[in-house]
């Protein structure tokens, strides 16, 4: 006789340290391991109810007296792009885009390091090694891509030099990115937004509803740009609904405001990974 028994992940939760968003706060996260021949699925789920992948780790915020962390994604069949947007496309007309396997380089590394130490230079990041960075890119269990963006040449250069280049997982409703980086020596190109621009494109070419873009943070302003977007939704309160006016969500601080994690994981729904069993 044959049974099922479903594969429950395992739920931890972070110690608190300083959060990089908003000052004087404190992060908190709660995780699960990704892993097994339903990463795939897990991740899938998962990522519809707020939760990120970093390497073999699924994690959405979880801080004791802060619920500011918000999902946030666009929907791609509504999105039409501003007058900035269309600017910036023009500009970047030059660009040309290759989606590759998740698989370092020491030019991605090159290009990684110029901005981490122009633009992030005192973040968590700043001191990955070459070996921890291609830790982040290659260690994927679920469908990923890295989608890089390559320019003319300029004097005394050869070849297409990268401009850009963002780590991008494929779900089953969208594509999800994880992490970007550029050259911060382009900023009239606006290659952060430009990056996002085109993933919408991608996105819109493959069928798939939604472009997932991490967090936006009320009140962070490393965040806010991600609220200029149209067609963008957040996830709250257990479910997506429109950004609306960026100004009525704010950062709340509250030590009511989050509920107890025993609480919070036993509202996660689980995709079905039951395997047989003989008796």
């Amino acid at each position: 006789m044959r049974h099922t028994l479903p594969i429950a992940p395992q739920f931890y939760v972070t110690a608190p340290q300083p959060c990089p968003y908003l000052e004087g706060r404190m992060e908190r996260k709660l995780f699960t391991a990704l892993q097994g021949e339903h990463a795939q699925k897990l991740n899938d789920t998962l990522s519809k109810q707020g939760f990120r992948r970093s390497q073999n780790v699924l994690y959405r915020p979880s801080c004791a007296e802060c619920s500011a962390c918000l999902s946030a994604r666009i929907r791609v069949a509504d999105f039409t792009p501003r007058r900035t947007h269309r600017r910036i496309l023009k500009k970047g007309a030059d660009l040309r885009r290759n989606a590759t396997s998740p698989w370092a380089t020491e030019e991605q590394f090159s290009l990684f390091r110029r901005y981490l130490d122009r633009r992030h230079a005192d973040g968590g990041m700043a001191d990955m090694d070459i070996f921890e960075f291609a830790a982040m890119i290659e260690e994927t269990p679920i469908k990923s891509r890295v989608v890089e963006y390559s320019r003319p040449a300029g004097p005394s250069e050869t070849g297409r030099p990268l401009a850009a280049v963002c780590l991008t997982d494929i779900f089953d409703d969208g594509l999800s990115m994880v992490y970007s980086f550029y050259d911060p020596d382009l900023t009239d190109l606006s290659l952060g937004t430009y990056v996002i621009l085109d993933h919408i494109d991608i996105a819109r070419e493959a069928g798939l509803p939604y472009v997932y873009l991490g967090y936006w943070v009320p009140g962070s302003r490393k965040m806010g740009y991600k609220a200029t977007f149209p067609a963008l939704e957040i996830y709250k309160g257990g479910r997506w609904q429109d950004l609306g006016n960026p100004g009525d969500h704010r950062a709340e601080l509250h030590p009511l405001s989050v509920d107890p994690i025993a609480e919070q994981v036993a509202r996660i729904s689980l995709p079905d990974t039951r395997v047989p069993r003989d008796v």
